[in-house]
């Protein structure tokens, strides 16, 4: 089985080519042109793992690319995205032209190259400020930013093609996914790297929300089941600890766990609109458990913990070694 992922040199992305490679799987992995020849964090895994892996450039824009470089593969894992919420209110145009026409062209080469099966990566911002917990598959989609609408659109164009043209695709939903190689842009990171520089005062948004906060091997771990799991077509499927946590709280957390005092200082350019801030986010993971047997790592008790302690260790040894740009707030 030939694997075509998109946005592989992406955190959750390169965590998955690496795993599926592991796997005993044949990987096409797709890169976004840049004239540094930089593979993301593809460049950085074990150059045993990287010399199985077939690399082509790909802009997910380019419908002609996307129909070339997918044609001899059997399922495509789709992760290319803008995610950045907060560029998301400066620049939308660019997120329907990646997030939605980039889906549509991925699912039209899907079509005309017989793709076995198409899984989409969704996310939990589609749900907006949650209204019951926790949150199914069923929970209304409201969009709260350009960046949650242009995801809806994307879910819902995989949802037509399935129902219009039979496309055998799923949708999988991961809820916050934390650890090693994500960006400063989001917000365990941030605390972790301000706190490791010694900051007098952690620079933050919004502290009262809530967030069920997952691990990215657990959410790798559901890719795998999803890509081997029959008669799951036209399913949204959940991916979340089902574990709440403010955002004040994951602050002491990480502070304790670094034996750190912090002063917490609200800055105001850290923070949504009011009304496009999303609340609380809660996971329902019932659906990955009953159709996917999929469990999570470790208890639930300990579950944050655990994982909080391997993210920090991994920013302690590697933070001298990329390009954190750790003195701005990167959006």
């Amino acid at each position: 089985m030939k694997i075509y992922i998109t946005g592989a040199e992406g955190f959750i992305g390169s965590h998955l080519t690496e795993h599926f490679v592991k796997k005993g799987f044949s990987v096409k992995a797709t890169v976004l042109y840049n004239s540094f020849n930089s593979w993301g964090w593809l460049d950085y895994i074990d150059p045993s793992i990287k010399k199985q892996i077939e690399i082509v450039n790909c802009d997910i824009r380019d419908s002609h690319v996307v129909k070339e470089t997918m044609k001899g593969c059997d399922v495509v894992i789709h992760l290319a995205a803008l995610i950045g919420i907060p560029y998301s209110y400066f620049s939308p145009e660019s997120y329907i032209d990646v997030n939605v026409k980039g889906t549509l062209n991925l699912l039209q080469a899907a079509r005309d190259c017989s793709i076995k099966k198409f899984i989409h990566t969704s996310t939990s911002e589609v749900y907006g400020t949650g209204r019951f917990f926790p949150m199914t598959e069923n929970h209304p989609l409201i969009g709260q930013s350009p960046y949650s609408a242009s995801k809806i659109s994307a879910d819902q164009l995989v949802l037509s093609f399935y129902n219009s043209f039979d496309l055998p695709a799923l949708i999988l939903r991961p809820f916050n996914t934390f650890g090693p190689r994500q960006s400063l842009r989001a917000i365990i990171p941030t605390i972790i790297t301000q706190l490791l520089e010694n900051k007098a005062n952690i620079k933050l948004g919004d502290l009262t929300t809530i967030r069920d906060f997952t691990y990215v091997l657990d959410i790798v771990k559901g890719f795998e089941k999803a890509l081997v799991t029959n008669n799951i077509f036209g399913e949204v499927i959940n991916l979340g600890s089902q574990n709440e946590i403010s955002i004040k709280n994951l602050v002491l957390k990480i502070a304790k766990l670094l034996e750190k005092k912090i002063l917490i200082k609200e800055e105001k350019k850290r923070l949504r609109p009011q009304k496009s801030e999303v609340k609380k986010l809660l996971s329902s993971n019932k659906k990955a458990k009953k159709i996917l047997k999929w469990s999570l790592n470790t208890d639930k008790a300990k579950y944050l913990d655990a994982n909080l302690k391997t993210t920090i260790e991994w920013f302690k040894k590697n933070q001298k070694n990329f390009l954190f740009k750790k003195d701005l707030y990167n959006i």
